[in-house]
């Protein structure tokens, strides 16, 4: 049996803060945790991921990409479904336009992060709504929603059957709730999976989880500009307290990518490359942990793959 350091200071009878009641809930398929990996700007990047993947021998479950499905020509969208079909991966694709690439001068403005991802006017809405539909016609079937009006219609559409039940709808860290009341508002409006504050704590992570059995989504580690937390060595008990979770690894001190492009592309495969071998080493520290917690496999229940026409 692995001596570890809780071992080691009970011996002098220092325990932790009491942690927080173990998630009861699971994925589909019955796994606590999933892979995430954010950035993934288009196929190229894609391929590094799955090359990575391989080398470090771990499952990639999902990958998301910030720039948005817009920025994406239907040939790159028709490339992304198949990689990720191949793979059982699920692509999550940000929803686009928004403010940030808006001609408004407040999105520019000191405080406009906390405008980023919403959408500005009737036009933007039509828009992001066009966005989806022609990404769920080249195959793809994650989005990720930063906006709770363009979050409700939407799922409303896919009630309707206008847009297929397969596909996931991720609520942006950029929509991030940092409360029980807020993440029950967002299952409420349809969202599938959502991404919470990386530096949320153990209880507020499980202050959360009681509000809803919907996967959470949370940066293990986040880029420097979303707070630069690395939290890998913690993702055992972040897990047991969050599951179904999914552990998304971003990078510190890596430069921001978006809008990406063929002018970035090769430093976007880089940046993955190393948030996949962050995740090989958070599976380390996982099972070090001596906990038995179970990752979904490829094509497991409830991930958006892409589907191939």
């Amino acid at each position: 049996m692995t001596l570890t350091g809780a071992d080691v200071l009970a011996r002098r009878g220092i325990t932790a803060e009491p942690g927080p009641v173990p998630s009861g809930h699971r994925f589909p398929d019955g796994a606590h945790f999933r892979i995430e990996i954010p950035s993934v700007e288009g196929p190229g990047v894609l391929r590094a991921v799955i090359d990575q993947a391989k080398a470090e021998d771990i499952t990639v479950n999902r990958v998301s990409q910030g720039s948005g499905a817009m920025l994406l020509s239907a040939a790159e969208l028709d490339e992304m479904t198949a990689l990720a079909a191949d793979h059982g991966i699920e692509v999550s694709l940000f929803v686009g336009p928004r403010e940030e690439w808006d001609i408004g001068s407040l999105a520019q403005s000191g405080e406009g992060p906390s405008r980023a991802g919403l959408i500005r006017g009737a036009r933007q809405l039509r828009y992001a709504i066009d966005d989806v539909l022609r990404g769920v016609e080249h195959g793809i079937r994650g989005f990720l929603v930063a906006d709770t009006g363009l979050l409700e219609v939407l799922a409303e559409m896919q009630r309707r059957g206008e847009i297929p039940a397969s596909v996931v709808w991720k609520v942006s860290a950029m929509l991030a709730p940092a409360n029980p009341l807020t993440v029950s508002q967002l299952d409420r409006l349809g969202a599938s999976t959502i991404n919470v504050p990386s530096d949320a704590t153990l209880g507020q992570l499980a202050e959360m989880r009681a509000a809803t059995t919907l996967p959470i989504d949370l940066y293990v580690e986040a880029p420097s500009g979303m707070g630069g937390v690395v939290r890998g060595q913690e993702a055992a008990d972040l897990v047991v307290v969050t599951a179904p979770m999914y552990v998304k690894f971003g990078l510190r001190n890596s430069r921001s990518l978006y809008p990406s492009g063929l002018h970035l592309v090769d430093e976007a495969c880089l940046i993955a490359r190393e948030k996949v071998h962050r995740a090989a080493v958070a599976l380390e520290w996982m099972q070090r942990s001596g906990l038995r917690l179970v990752q979904s496999g490829p094509d497991a229940a409830g991930l958006g793959v892409p589907e191939l026409s």
